[in-house]
């Protein structure tokens, strides 16, 4: 049932009424608005600067969804009985950060073929492959529990809508846990240098580069970031529509807008321009004596033994 601002029942608050629970905080929109608004904008010129296209479909794209999101939070500000608006806010943001962790999946397969992919259980393609695949279909299963909640016309259906979306949420969660256990055994061989493959192992092993390291340490926090974002929206999810979680609007701000808002800048301060792609892809030279020399300082893979007989 809607209402209009003129009707609420007698004997209720505005809140009661709310499909929120409470009145979306007017300036808590109005800034993460401006921050998702920077970050955005910077990640664009970032991506275009450096020629990261992969940056476009993933964290450009999480920041626009949130700008949607959170431009709906601020319509619900001024007229909080709208239920567009709400639906706007609700889908947005939990579909959003799965374009972001899609950047993460992508820039560690970008390492991992640095470091040597014979630390690597599996290989840097299908890291990305697997991985991105699973992204795909948490977003899928977020996206159809996101279309029944929204066109119910019951509390039932939009439980059922919210049961599929939270089970999009988990198995998003379970991948990010997969990727760090994943990411950290890569680690763990490749500083202790036991790789599973020697045949995929630089044989000019040298120290980690500090830009390296530093894009690592980058991933990491953005990597703990939207696991706390993710363990709140399924605990908000698994609440329900009328839980303490979804109706109370602080843990929401902290949570799911700050989590994601300092994983985004995290990306534009730590970015795999600065701290990657110069020294994964030299700028190509003109002079075939220039690139003989580009050539001949790049990792040279150990070769089997049965290489050399």
């Amino acid at each position: 049932m809607q209402y209009n601002a003129t009707d609420i029942p007698i004997g209720e608050t505005i809140n009661d009424v709310s499909s929120y629970g409470y009145v979306p905080t007017r300036a808590s929109a109005i800034a993460f608005l401006t921050l998702y608004g920077i970050s955005t904008t910077l990640h664009v010129a970032q991506a275009i600067y450096f020629r990261l296209w992969f940056l476009l479909p993933t964290a450009v794209v999480c920041g626009l969804g949130e700008l949607i999101g959170w431009s709906g939070r601020l319509w619900s500000s001024y007229n909080v009985l709208n239920e567009n608006a709400f639906l706007m806010q609700i889908t947005t943001t939990i579909f959003s950060p799965t374009a972001l962790i899609a950047a993460n999946f992508i820039i560690l397969g970008r390492i991992i073929l640095r470091l040597g992919q014979g630390y690597s259980r599996i290989g840097q393609w299908w890291y990305i492959r697997i991985f991105l695949a699973c992204d795909l279909v948490a977003l899928t299963i977020q996206a159809v529990g996101g279309g029944i909640a929204s066109s119910a016309n019951d509390e039932a259906g939009a439980n059922v809508g919210g049961n599929i979306m939270l089970a999009g949420i988990v198995f998003q969660l379970a991948g990010i846990i997969v990727y760090a256990v994943l990411a950290a055994e890569f680690l763990w061989h490749y500083i202790h240098d036991r790789p599973f493959r020697r045949s995929y192992v630089y044989e000019q092993r040298s120290q980690t580069p500090r830009r390296l390291k530093l894009m690592l340490l980058g991933m990491g926090i953005m990597t703990v970031l939207l696991f706390i974002r993710s363990v709140y929206r399924t605990a908000e999810l698994a609440n329900g529509w009328k839980g303490k979680i979804i109706t109370t609007e602080w843990p929401f701000d902290l949570f799911d807008g700050a989590m994601v808002t300092l994983a985004m800048f995290s990306l534009n301060v730590i970015h795999p321009g600065f701290f990657l792609v110069p020294e994964e892809h030299p700028r190509p030279t003109s002079t075939p004596n220039s690139r003989a020399t580009s050539t001949s300082s790049a990792p040279i893979l150990k070769q089997e033994s049965s290489a050399s007989v």
